[in-house]
């Protein structure tokens, strides 16, 4: 049972996190191409480079091509919706990419215990699974990203992870302290951005 709500909640970040990449790309005006690449990147690239830094290779998506057939479905799917919208709400970027977000740390930070790492690094591997997607997609979009602002984005991805750190600990379960930790990022991320929460800036006056 627990591997099915890892494989499926894996599979919903995908979706969503791939959507967002869509978003980007069809308000870029990219052709099928560049909607692909985006959604990709953002639906496997934190997972990609986290794999990579445990030593899990091949990397999930090239054991499991169900990850790709997801992608490009997902992609096909949205352009379609939103070529039928013709114009989408703004505030739907940020809200999948929270979902992603949520989604993705917990799953990055689960399998960073389980591979037997110190919970510091599977708090780093939550995060690293969660921003690096979104990252990559701002980066190829000629954009800054999402976690290098004064957006609190990273700092949801930290506080979720540290929740399933700390629930692991105490034992409360795993599907448990899956659903706590991805329920106390979701919220964080959501509530910055209903009530434009940010992140102190600092700059220099030379």
């Amino acid at each position: 049972m627990l591997d099915s709500f890892i494989y499926i909640s894996d599979l919903v970040g995908v979706i969503t996190c791939a959507i967002s990449g869509v978003l980007v790309a069809t308000r870029l005006r990219m052709d099928p191409f560049g909607i692909l690449v985006l959604a990709g990147v953002t639906g496997i690239g934190g997972g990609t480079l986290r794999d990579m830094m445990m030593g899990s290779t091949p990397v999930f998506w090239i054991t499991d091509n169900t990850y790709i057939y997801v992608i490009i479905v997902t992609a096909i799917l949205s352009v379609f919706l939103i070529n039928r919208i013709h114009r989408f709400p703004a505030y739907l970027l940020p809200i999948f990419d929270a979902f992603g977000l949520s989604i993705f740390t917990i799953i990055g930070a689960q399998k960073a215990l389980m591979f037997g790492f110190s919970g510091t690094v599977a708090i780093v591997m939550g995060c690293i699974t969660g921003v690096v997607g979104g990252m990559i997609r701002d980066i190829l979009s000629g954009q800054i990203p999402f976690v290098l602002q004064k957006e609190v984005y990273a700092t949801a991805s930290i506080l979720g992870a540290t929740l399933y750190v700390v629930c692991d600990y105490i034992q409360l379960g795993s599907i448990l302290s899956m659903s706590i930790a991805m329920l106390g990022t979701l919220s964080l991320r959501l509530c910055a951005i209903y009530f434009h929460l940010s992140l102190p800036v600092f700059e220099s006056d030379k």
